[in-house]
């Protein structure tokens, strides 16, 4: 048993804009009759949010049928700059590509280990911690030997940074149109995240 989400990051938003975003976005759904102003915390199981808003008359134009009676949980807006991962232990990535020779580094060596090695994550989160609290940190590549900001590094399986992020909690899964559509009126790089809590 446990609560599923789907999780919507902005990977380019700056979190000094990130809260003007995320009401723009908010009062984009709300006018369409996806959400409502309401909020809830029901249901509601985001690390850094604890109440989200309530689904909208219309909410089913954004997800694949599940039955007429089916009752979403509310979308958590979380603001600030965070790593997102899938949870239940998915913390750390398997991989990571570099931004300049798109060398992969293996984090978790997949199936001969189950959890990262250290002297391989250890620079990359370091380099998050320093990001969230700072908004700079950057790992250097074991490949090119060039050292790039932590955010420019492209993540593998599930796991993405950003300073806004969008917690749809008990809902069916989002249709690949609104997931563009979202994205389109964001204006930013997103990644689409799924996790269960």
């Amino acid at each position: 048993m446990g609560d599923y989400f789907e999780r919507i990051v902005d990977l380019d938003v700056a979190a000094a804009d990130a809260g003007a975003v995320a009401e723009r976005m908010v009062e984009w759904m709300v006018s369409r009759g996806w959400l409502l102003r309401e909020t809830s915390s029901d249901g509601v199981y985001s690390l850094l949010a604890d109440e989200g808003y309530v689904a909208g008359p219309d909410w089913a134009q954004l997800t694949q049928t599940w039955g007429e009676d089916w009752i979403p949980g509310p979308v958590a807006v979380i603001v600030g700059r965070n790593a997102h991962h899938g949870g239940q232990g998915d913390i750390e990535p398997a991989a990571v590509i570099c931004p300049h020779c798109r060398a992969k580094t293996v984090i978790i060596d997949y199936p001969q280990a189950w959890e990262a090695d250290p002297a391989v994550w250890q620079p990359f989160s370091d380099a998050i911690d320093s990001w969230i609290e700072s908004g700079d940190g950057a790992v250097t590549c074991g490949s090119c030997a060039t050292p790039s900001p932590i955010i420019a590094w492209q993540w593998c399986d599930g796991f993405a940074l950003g300073a806004l992020a969008f917690d749809f909690w008990g809902w069916p899964p989002l249709t690949d149109e609104f997931l563009a559509a979202f994205t389109a009126e964001l204006g930013h790089r997103t990644e689409h995240l799924t996790g269960k809590f």
